[in-house]
């Protein structure tokens, strides 16, 4: 028998994008952060000029399944994490967007075989997502964590 798993000792070999929701920004670039921090921490150069990680930037989670799309077709990542925070309000515009983005980005992730990490938050109300992006505890770094595992797996996979 056959046990394959990922680890997080060869990690400083993978190349990583992350695309990040600037809608809801207060929460996002908290949970940028954190993710960044974990990677750090864990070997992937987060510096500007490195060619580990690539940035992109959408306007809110609804957009963040085509950039995901594009950036796997590129075949240039072995991972790509998706950043955002979807906040409850009174109209169902929330159930609209968290469906869209969350079967877009697992789509996107089936369809190219690249594992997409759904980073996005999904709270009914701020303080919520607050707590999630760093007061009590970062998503972030269980997102790059969750990241990092998932891209050596594949790597031992293939």
């Amino acid at each position: 028998m056959a046990i394959i798993e990922g680890t997080f000792e060869n990690s400083s070999s993978l190349k990583v994008a992350i695309v990040i929701a600037r809608f809801n920004d207060l929460i996002t670039t908290k949970l940028l952060s954190g993710c960044l921090d974990c990677l750090s921490r864990h070997g992937i150069n987060v510096s500007e000029s490195s060619n580990q990680l690539d940035i992109a930037w959408v306007p809110g989670a609804f957009e963040l399944p085509i950039v995901s799309q594009e950036l796997a077709k590129k075949g240039k990542h072995d991972v790509v994490i998706t950043l955002g925070a979807v906040i409850r309000g009174d109209t169902p515009h929330f159930d609209v967007v968290v469906a869209e983005a969350s079967k877009g980005i697992a789509t996107v992730s089936r369809e190219t075989g690249l594992p997409i990490i759904f980073g996005v938050l999904t709270t009914d109300t701020m303080q919520q997502a607050l707590e999630r992006a760093g007061i009590k505890n970062n998503l972030g770094w269980s997102y790059a964590l969750q990241a990092l595992e998932m891209g050596s797996l594949m790597k031992a996979l293939s």
